[in-house]
C-alpha cells in the first residue's frame, strides 16, 4: 500500500463534472488498496472573481482581510470535493489549511510554510477517512488565515507530502493538471515538443522560473529539500506524466532537457551613478522592499561612472522607475532609461556541466534566423538570451531544434531517481 497526495488545481476542478471525476479517480486509486490525501484549488476564476469583490468595495483592500476572502475559495472547493467522495462510498472530510496544520509566518498575500503539524490528517488516514484540503493557505502567526501566493496550492500539496512521509510510504505527490506532464517546450509554441518521462528537481526549478508554467518553483524547493518525488499528471485522462525526482548520473547523457520563454520583460538602466561603494545595495533593497522581482543583472563602469542594468516584469516597470528616480536622487547624480518589448529564451539542463559548446550551439542557432541577442546569463544548467519580444517564438522553436528536443521522449521509461517503489499510480476510475 502507497500513501499518495492527490493535488488538482483550478482547471481540473471548474466544474462539478470535473470535481466527480477527478474523485473517481481518487476512488480507484484506493480501490486499489492505497492511501490518498487530497489537496484542491479554487473552482476555475473563483479567486480572480474574489479579488473583484474586493475591488466594488476598495482600491487598496487590507491584505488580511483579502487572505480571509481569497482562502473561502479552496474551502468551498474542498467542501465539494468532499461531498463527491461520499457519493462513491468514501468518507471525504475536508479540512481548511489551518484545521490540516499548516502553519505560516504573516506576510499575508505570499506567506511561508513554516512548519506542518500532520497529527490530525495521520489520524484522520489511520480513522478510514479521506483527507481534502483547501490549498494555498494557512494559519499566520498571528491566528489570521493567509494565503501563500501564486504557485501556493502545488506548495500545500508537497509540503503535506513531506509532512506525510509519502516517500517513505513508497508514494509521491501528484499533481494533477491540465497538461500531460513536463513537456521539452511549450506545446502552444512549439508543435514538436514532446513530454519528458523524467526530469530532475534542479531542471524543473530552472524551467519554473524561467517561465515554464507546469509546476511552481516554491513546490519543486521544497519537494528537493524534503525529498518529495513529484509526479505530473492530467487530471481528465490517464498517462504515464512526468517524474520530478533526485539526480542521477545518467542525467547528464542529455546536454539540454528543456527550453522556456518569457515574454513581456522590460529592461530598467540606471546610467551615470557614482561608481562608490553601496550604490547596488541602495538600489535593491529599495526594489526588494517593493517586492520587485528582479531577473538578470549587468553592471559596468566607465572610470569614475557605471551602469546598472536589470530585466523586470511589464507590469512592474511602473513601481521600478519611481523607485530607480528615488535612489538616483539619494546619489544627487545619473539617470533612468526604460526598454520594452523584451523576452527572454533559455535552454535548461544538467548536462551542460559535463559538456562543451552549448552556449555556443546556442548562440549560432539564434544567429542563423538572425535573431539578436541584447544580454545573456548563465549557472551551472542554463542559459538565457535576452531578445526582442517579436521574435521570442521563432527563438524558442529555433533553439529547440537546435538542441533536438523533440527526440527526448524516446527516452524509455520512468526512473525514480533512487526509490524504485515510486511507480505512475491511479490507473482506473
Amino acid at each position: 500500500m502507497a500513501r499518495l497526495v492527490h493535488k488538482f488545481g483550478g482547471s481540473s476542478v471548474g466544474d462539478i463534472r470535473k470535481m466527480r471525476r477527478c474523485a473517481s479517480r481518487v476512488a480507484g486509486v484506493i480501490a486499489d488498496g492505497n492511501e490518498v490525501a487530497v489537496v484542491v484549488s479554487a473552482m476555475g476564476d473563483t479567486t480572480d472573481e474574489l479579488i473583484d469583490l474586493a475591488g466594488q468595495v476598495t482600491s487598496e483592500p487590507d491584505r488580511r482581510e483579502l487572505d480571509a476572502l481569497m482562502a473561502t475559495g479552496e474551502q468551498v472547493s474542498a467542501a465539494l470535493f468532499a461531498m463527491c467522495l461520499r457519493e462513491l462510498g468514501l468518507r471525504g472530510r475536508s479540512f481548511t489549511g489551518a484545521q490540516a496544520g499548516i502553519e505560516t509566518d504573516s506576510r499575508y498575500g505570499r506567506a511561508r510554510i513554516k512548519a506542518i503539524d500532520g497529527t490530525r490528517l495521520e489520524e484522520a488516514l489511520a480513522g478510514g477517512l479521506v483527507p481534502v484540503v483547501a490549498g494555498f493557505q494557512g494559519r499566520a502567526e498571528e491566528g489570521g488565515v493567509a494565503t501563500l501566493g501564486r504557485g501556493g496550492s502545488d506548495t500545500t500539496a508537497v509540503a503535506l507530502g513531506a509532512a506525510l512521509q509519502v516517500a517513505r510510504h513508497g508514494g509521491s505527490c501528484e499533481i494533477f493538471t491540465d497538461v500531460d506532464g513536463v513537456f521539452t517546450a511549450d506545446p502552444r509554441h512549439v508543435p514538436d515538443a514532446v513530454r519528458l518521462p523524467r526530469i530532475s528537481y534542479g531542471e524543473m526549478l530552472e524551467l519554473a522560473s524561467l517561465g515554464a508554467g507546469v509546476m511552481h518553483a516554491r513546490a519543486v524547493v521544497f519537494g528537493e529539500r524534503h525529498g518529495v518525488p513529484i509526479h505530473v499528471r492530467h487530471s481528465q485522462h490517464h498517462g504515464v506524466g512526468t517524474m520530478i525526482v533526485k539526480e542521477s548520473p545518467e542525467m547528464e547523457d542529455n546536454v539540454v532537457v528543456g527550453c522556456a520563454l518569457k515574454t513581456d520583460l522590460g529592461r530598467v538602466t540606471l546610467r551615470k551613478l557614482p561608481a562608490t561603494t553601496g550604490i547596488q545595495a541602495s538600489l535593491f533593497d529599495r526594489l526588494a522592499t517593493g517586492a520587485v522581482v528582479v531577473d538578470d543583472i549587468i553592471q559596468t563602469e566607465f572610470g569614475d561612472a557605471a551602469s546598472v542594468a536589470f530585466t523586470v516584469e511589464h507590469g512592474d516597470l511602473g513601481a521600478v522607475k519611481a523607485l530607480a528616480n528615488d535612489v538616483i536622487g539619494q546619489w544627487g547624480q545619473g539617470e533612468v532609461c526604460i526598454d520594452v518589448g523584451l523576452a527572454k529564451v533559455s535552454v535548461v539542463g544538467v548536462g551542460m556541466r559535463s559538456h562543451a559548446g552549448v552556449a555556443s550551439r546556442m548562440f549560432r542557432a539564434l544567429s542563423d534566423v538572425n535573431i539578436r541577442i541584447h544580454n545573456i546569463t548563465t549557472s551551472e544548467i542554463k542559459i538565457s538570451c535576452i531578445i526582442d519580444r517579436s521574435e521570442a517564438e521563432r527563438a524558442l522553436r529555433t533553439v529547440h531544434e537546435a538542441f533536438g528536443l523533440s527526440e527526448l521522449g524516446n527516452m524509455a521509461g520512468i526512473a525514480s531517481g533512487g526509490n524504485p517503489s515510486v511507480q505512475p499510480s491511479g490507473t482506473t476510475g
